[in-house]
């Protein structure tokens, strides 16, 4: 089939760890947890009495929490978290790389990359550890991808072992009340959109003299895998498009840039490297469009090697 577009079925990708961790803190983006956001901490739920952010907690809520959890158990934990999900990817002792966890987070702890700008919370060493406690997923998450980032020797995919390659031409029949356009360079005839933005989107895809051929996912079954604030998700990009000069662009289209954002693009990034670098399944490539109007500068710049 002339728009025919394949992929590499990949279920997660292992990230494979030097032996020795190192962190330069300097170089890890600062976190600014906000006393104002939602709390999602089940285990805490009873200390906060319903309380709908730490920023209601009373004085003595405050002192409860702070005197309920240690510093050294804070660090051993958020460790730990890190650890269950990623020992099965460490080839060597799991006592060492639970160590050299445990010493990074506390130094990461510590640092002055977690900054706090609420007055309540800055005041003192205790108020601190109390919001440091009560964003402990989104700290979790960063000191992770930091660690990730710069400790990764390789990402290895995993197939899935039934259908270790899966096609547009996988796709069946199904039907839409939704509006549908018209498509040219696509596999699938028609693109269904659920607003104004997408059909531009889609229309300056399929006109576009780079693009070769394009699908929309949309009951594709393209997905990638996230963890974000230690649950497993899967996160379904907006196109898969085919460029005239035969590699692949992961194209996501996002108003934008939230924390979920973020992450879902750090995955999609590893996806990337990690399929690039298995070497079998052509050159891959992602990027964002923000708006309709940068869209064909982003399709030409992947065109060029921008991306």
């Amino acid at each position: 089939m002339e728009h025919e577009i394949s992929w590499p079925n990949v279920i997660r990708i292992d990230t494979v760890y030097r032996p020795k961790l190192t962190l330069d803190l300097s170089k890890v983006e600062p976190i600014v947890p906000d006393p104002f956001e939602s709390i999602t901490e089940a285990e805490l739920a009873a200390i906060i009495a319903g309380k709908p952010n730490p920023a209601l907690l009373s004085d003595i809520d405050l002192k409860q929490i702070a005197e309920r959890y240690r510093t050294q158990t804070i660090i051993f934990e958020t460790a730990k978290r890190i650890y269950n999900i990623e020992k099965p990817n460490w080839k060597g002792s799991k006592e060492l790389f639970l160590a050299q966890l445990i010493k990074i987070v506390g130094e990461f702890i510590e640092s002055d990359r977690i900054m706090i700008s609420s007055e309540r919370f800055n005041t003192s060493a205790e108020r601190r550890k109390v919001l440091i406690i009560l964003n402990m997923n989104k700290i979790i998450q960063h000191i992770w991808n930091a660690i990730k980032a710069v400790n990764c020797e390789k990402r290895v995919p995993v197939f899935d072992s039934e259908n270790p390659i899966r096609s547009t031409s996988d796709m069946r029949a199904w039907y839409t009340s939704k509006p549908c356009e018209w498509t040219q360079k696509s596999h699938i005839s028609h693109v269904v959109v659920d607003n104004t933005w997408e059909a531009t989107e889609a229309y300056i895809i399929d006109k576009h003299p780079a693009v070769r051929s394009f699908v929309k996912n949309d009951h594709l079954g393209f997905y990638i895998v996230y963890n974000y604030q230690g649950v497993v998700r899967k996160y379904y990009p907006d196109f898969i498009i085919k460029l005239v000069n035969g590699e692949y662009l992961v194209l996501e289209v996002k108003g934008k840039e939230d924390a979920v954002a973020k992450t879902k693009h750090a995955s999609l990034a590893e996806w990337v490297e990690a399929v690039n670098s298995h070497g079998g399944f052509g050159r891959w490539k992602w990027a964002v469009s923000y708006t309709p109007g940068d869209l064909e500068m982003v399709i030409q710049e992947a065109t060029t090697d921008k991306i």
